[in-house]
Order: C-alpha cells, then structure tokens, then sequence
C-alpha cells in the first residue's frame, strides 16, 4: 500500500505536529563523507541547517527538533495558521517574496520590490493562497530541499536528483508521541555512532540548546535577554505619512507607502533575526517549555527570528536535557542507569511505564517506522477516528510501552 496523501495527515488550516524525513537519492551519503569514494560532503550539513533557520524566519511553521545526518534529515515541525492569520496582507506578499524573490538566490532568502509586493496585492485570492502556503508543511520542505539540491548538483557538476523522492511525514497524535519523537531525532547521531553524547551531537537541535545554554550561563544578565526589534525613525516617519494621507481621504498613496513600510520591517526583521541567531544558537528553534501560566492565543515571535514563542512539552530545557542524556545512555550497557527521580511525574503524567522509556526511543522506528503517525494507544486510536480509518499501524505493538494497554478500535 503506498504512502498516505497529505491531505489525509495534515490540513494547513489546522495547528499540527509532524515528523518529516527526506533522504538522500540511494541513500548516498550526499551530505557526509562517502566512505566507497573518500569524497567528504560534510559540508552540506552547515547549507541545510543555515537554510532553515532563513526559514523558520519566513514560514508560519515552529521547528520543534531537528537533525541532518549524512544521507538524511529528521525535522518535526509545527504548521501556525493561526500566527500566519495574524499577518497583514502586505507582510504575507513580503515573506512570499522571500522567499521566491523571482530570481534564483542560492540558498539566500531574496529581498522584495515595491512592484512585485503590489502585483500580489492587487489578487486577493493569489493573497489568500499564499497565506495557507506560508503554514503548510509541504511548502516549507519543499523551500528547504529544492535549494539545497541545486546547489550540490552544482558543486558535483551533474543534474538530475538529489533526494530520493517525496518526504515521508508522520503526523505527531499527542505530548507522549511528541517526547519519544524529539527524543528519537536528537538521539539520532548516537544511533548512528556519530557522536557519544548529545554534547558531541553538530547539527541537532539538542547540540542548539546545549550551546544556548552554556552561552547563557556564561553571560551577563544584560546580555541574556533578546534584544527587543525597534523600528527606526525612517519607518516611524512613513507610517505617520501613511496616517496622515489615509485621513484625507488619499487612500491609494496610503496604501503604497504602506507596502513600501512592510519591505522595510522585513528587512530590519531579518537582519535582527540573524543578530539573534548568531547570540542565541537555538533562537530559531520553537521554545521548549510551555506551561499553564503562558498567555493563550498564537504568541507571534515580535524578533523576527522565529513564527511563535509557544513552547510545546511541559518541562524546562534542563530537565529535557538531563532526560535527554540519560536516554541516550541506555544504548550502551556500560553506562545504564536509574530514570533521575525528579523525572519520574513525566512519565506518570504521560502514561509511559518508565522500563520501556528506552525501547520506545531508541526503537521509535519500529513502532512506528512504516505508520502514519506516532503516539500513545488512546492517542492513535483517536487519530484512526479522525482519519476515519479503523486501525492506526503500531497502534498494538507500543501499547507495551504504556501503562495502559492497547486494545483494537471498535
């Protein structure tokens, strides 16, 4: 049976979770060191990740975890339609234009012209369409991947694929799926024995996190907080003109210098998002803690580095970290260990038996290598009725990792 339509997984309208995986074509080791012909691509690792933090920059999507190994990529997104609604008509053109400039920019995100903002506008449909592509999934690898492979064909002198076909995606059902998944992703170098430790693991987004937070404790207090993005005199300015034209009833000179503000805030915002890249490593990357005090509604990012600042597990960075490692050590029979106790109410909340914590990451893909989704039995069973399908694959294999256990669908 083939793969799922994406339609069926995921609907960009709706806020979503999903685990995205492309490989390479044959799965060469394209983006690595190819060990049959000494040739090191290693290199590449350092285009797909610079490319995706330009785009968690553009993109009404979160990047929640991520890792780019030597013939493949993990990423687990988060679609934000309800950030993206949040943006006026002339900020969805200008991060369009970003993106599809209308000239090919490397991997570089394009910078747009009034001209181009205002044939956009004056199609409110082509608005509109735009608008869902900026919170689709599809549209976002689509933006990662196709850069990339043009410029390895590039650099190789050849033509023709660079990945394999169409990413696989797996749509995250609950907090449980959501754990075991990132957890699975960070840990992927160390399954691999490309690195010992998550410390030792480039290109994750845990080795991110670790970074940003020994940089953080290495600071000042000052320098520990974003610097908040302050537009110039020149917009403030124009925007006062814009008021002043729109009250006298001149709307149409209004709305042009309107168009020509929102291709000056794009550029402050992307210029501040790469200050803030370069001071905080996991910046780009979707906060990890979300607890019951944080504000309701989309929480739309006010650098610019980032669609949101909604976390998306209820634990702090630390104590992801510390479960993080102790995790990762389970591969090893040397180093086995005892789940930390201030760990333990993680898994009692979530409903994981903690003797299965380790069979559920490090065989992540068993379970749900060939589903459609990933999570628990009850949150599986859920997806199946949403899906309108009577079974989920893996549904019954994972409910041994669970405290509860898996029972068919009606």
């Amino acid at each position: 049976m083939g793969r799922p339509k994406r339609a069926e997984q995921f609907d960009p309208g709706d806020v979503c979770v999903v685990h995205c995986i492309q490989r390479c074509v044959r799965r060469s080791f394209l983006a690595g060191k190819d060990h049959a012909t000494g040739r090191d691509y290693s290199h590449r690792r350092a285009w797909i990740r610079r490319r995706m933090e330009g785009l968690a920059s553009v993109f009404g999507v979160d990047v929640l975890a991520y890792a780019v190994m030597s013939n493949h990529i993990h990423v687990v997104l988060r679609t934000r339609p309800d950030v993206v609604q949040q943006w006026s008509d002339e900020e969805v053109a200008v991060r369009w234009l970003q993106l599809y400039p209308g000239q090919r920019t490397e991997e570089h995100l394009g910078e747009p012209t009034d001209a181009a903002i205002e044939q956009i506008l004056n199609t409110p449909d082509r608005v509109a369409q735009l608008r869902r592509r900026l919170s689709d999934v599809s549209w976002f690898m689509k933006a990662l991947c196709e850069p990339i492979a043009r410029m390895a064909n590039r650099q190789d002198g050849c033509v023709g694929r660079f990945w394999e076909g169409r990413f696989k995606a797996q749509r995250i059902v609950d907090e449980a799926g959501l754990l075991a998944c990132t957890m699975y992703v960070d840990l992927n170098p160390i399954r691999a024995s490309m690195a010992q430790s998550p410390e030792e693991s480039q290109y994750t987004s845990a080795y991110d996190r670790i970074l940003a937070l020994k940089k953080q404790h290495s600071a000042s207090p000052d320098s520990r907080r974003d610097r908040p993005m302050l537009e110039d005199e020149s917009i403030v300015e124009l925007r006062q003109k814009a008021d002043r034209l729109e009250a006298s009833g001149k709307t149409e000179g209004a709305e042009r210098i309107r168009r020509s503000i929102a291709r000056l805030a794009a550029q402050r915002r992307a210029a501040h998002a790469a200050l803030l890249r370069r001071e905080h490593p996991d910046a780009w990357l979707a906060p990890l803690e979300v607890s019951a005090g944080d504000p309701l509604g989309p929480q739309c990012n006010a650098q610019g580095v980032r669609s949101s600042d909604k976390g998306f597990l209820a634990m702090t960075v630390a104590q992801y970290l510390k479960l993080l490692d102790w995790t990762g050590r389970q591969s090893r029979v040397d180093k086995r260990g005892k789940i930390p106790a201030e760990l333990a109410p993680v898994f009692e909340r979530l409903g994981i038996e903690p003797t299965m914590w380790g069979d559920l990451v490090w065989g992540f893909s068993k379970y749900f290598g060939r589903s459609r989704a990933a999570g628990s039995p009850d949150g599986l069973r859920a997806e199946s009725r949403r899906s309108h399908r009577h079974w989920v694959r893996g549904q019954r294999a994972v409910g041994a990792c669970f405290t509860q256990p898996a029972t068919a669908s009606p």
